[in-house]
């Protein structure tokens, strides 16, 4: 739905977004979800009770929050303050968090210096040193992923673990994009959401290039996909 509001008005328009998904997630048969994020459970309880969109985002602290910011830093990325503003905009939305939004401005800082031709472990350390030090980064890197990501952070869906774990998978696979989407997901925990993340960054980082043909061929609606996201980098 982001993707297509983008490319449709030409930028980020927030009323545009809004309505696409409320079409989506209120039209029968749009989607087959068997579990409801609690973003959405509290974006349409306030809905039903009659709040309008812009104000129905609830203070949820969970990292899927920065699942879209991959996707606006992409199409905003020759601009970082607009980006950035985008971002911010967006974001809340759906996660009225402040730790949310601290960590969703940093991502889209680190993605865009990584865009730019920063090597991605500087961009962490610039960008993100609030969430994962150079220090600890090293430190992590002597132990197993399932410890760092099991007994230093939590593998759970909070943003106070899940974007520190995202940035040291990041900082780990910087140079290999299929290691780390693979380590991520058998890590467990909120792999979808920590994975949307530490692809984001791994993929600034490689470029389409470097990313095995085979992890998007078998996509449902793999050509549109492909089509859909040429319009959004051009």
């Amino acid at each position: 739905m982001l993707i297509e509001s983008l490319i449709a008005r030409g930028g980020y328009d927030a009323d545009d977004y809004l309505q696409r998904y409320l079409d989506f997630m209120l039209t029968p048969g749009r989607h087959r979800d068997t579990y409801v994020e609690e973003c959405h459970r509290k974006f349409f309880t306030a809905y039903a009770r009659g709040a309008p969109p812009r104000k129905c985002g609830g203070s949820d602290i969970h990292v899927g929050g920065l699942a879209h910011v991959g996707v606006l830093t992409a199409f905003c990325g020759s601009d970082p303050s607009t980006a950035r503003e985008a971002v911010r905009e967006h974001v809340e939305l759906t996660h009225r968090d402040p730790e949310v939004l601290k960590a969703a401005d940093a991502l889209v800082q680190i993605l865009g210096a990584a865009l730019a031709g920063a090597g991605l472990r500087e961009a962490i350390s610039a960008h993100g040193s609030d969430w994962l030090s150079r220090r600890a980064a090293e430190q992590w890197l002597r132990e197993q992923d399932d410890i760092v990501i099991g007994h230093r952070v939590s593998p759970a869906c909070y943003i106070a673990d899940a974007f520190p774990a995202s940035l040291y998978l990041a900082w780990k696979y910087a140079d290999d994009f299929e290691a780390g989407v693979i380590a991520n997901t058998n890590l467990g925990g909120d792999n979808c959401h920590r994975g949307a993340v530490v692809g984001a960054l791994l993929g600034a980082a490689a470029g389409t290039g470097q990313i095995p043909a085979r992890f998007c061929d078998g996509l449902r609606d793999a050509a549109a996909l492909r089509q859909q996201l040429h319009g959004l980098a051009v």
